[in-house]
């Protein structure tokens, strides 16, 4: 091959990686925005789930507030909540919630509670645990998660706060304990923050 060749081979590779790389970013930039409205979408779908419609008129997606050193949630930097105002009274606020200590690693989750303390429910948003197992606590699998709907700090009492093999109130699932455990750990410190926080989340 002589030098000539070796200048056009070049530069035909220079060009099919320049056509490569603006194929890429256009094809990112022309789906970035469906990606961030189908992200939207899902979040409104999983909100929607805990506080039905009617339970609130205000865009809950946008009345959002950042909140710093959460530990309790299960974060080291800032949280988000939303938050469900009818009438411009406050209704409901939804934490996003991280369970460390799953089986097989975090578990995300949606806590809502009414201004009351009561969970208006609790969803799983990601997770890594067992198929078959652990990943009962996603709705379309089974209904263990509901098991929180209506529930408080004082109802169970506190120290009934734990699944039943530890001698709690809560079910298990069969041949999973660790998941559900995290879980149950995961909402009793949300119920903790929101009745340390109350006063302050919706200012």
């Amino acid at each position: 091959m002589n030098y000539k060749q070796v200048l056009i081979s070049g530069f035909l590779l220079w060009l099919f990686a320049v056509v490569g790389v603006g194929l890429v970013a256009s094809t990112f930039v022309a789906t970035e925005d469906r990606i961030e409205q189908n992200e939207r979408d899902a979040l409104l779908k999983a909100l929607h789930q805990l506080l039905p419609a009617d339970r609130f008129d205000n865009d809950i997606a946008s009345d959002t507030v950042q909140l710093p050193h959460a530990w309790k949630l299960g974060s080291d930097g800032p949280v988000t909540a939303w938050r469900a105002r009818k009438n411009g009274k406050p209704v409901a606020i939804i934490f996003k919630v991280v369970a460390p200590d799953g089986y097989s690693g975090p578990i995300e989750l949606l806590v809502g509670i009414y201004t009351d303390g009561r969970l208006a429910g609790v969803r799983v948003v990601k997770h890594n645990e067992t198929p078959g197992l652990g990943d009962g606590i996603e709705t379309r699998k089974s209904s263990w998660i509901l098991q929180f709907d209506g529930k408080s700090l004082g109802q169970p009492p506190a120290d009934q706060w734990k699944v039943k093999r530890d001698g709690g109130a809560f079910d298990q699932m069969t041949g999973a304990t660790i998941t559900p455990r995290a879980i149950v750990k995961a909402v009793k410190n949300a119920l903790e923050y929101y009745d340390e926080h109350k006063e302050e989340l919706f200012q």
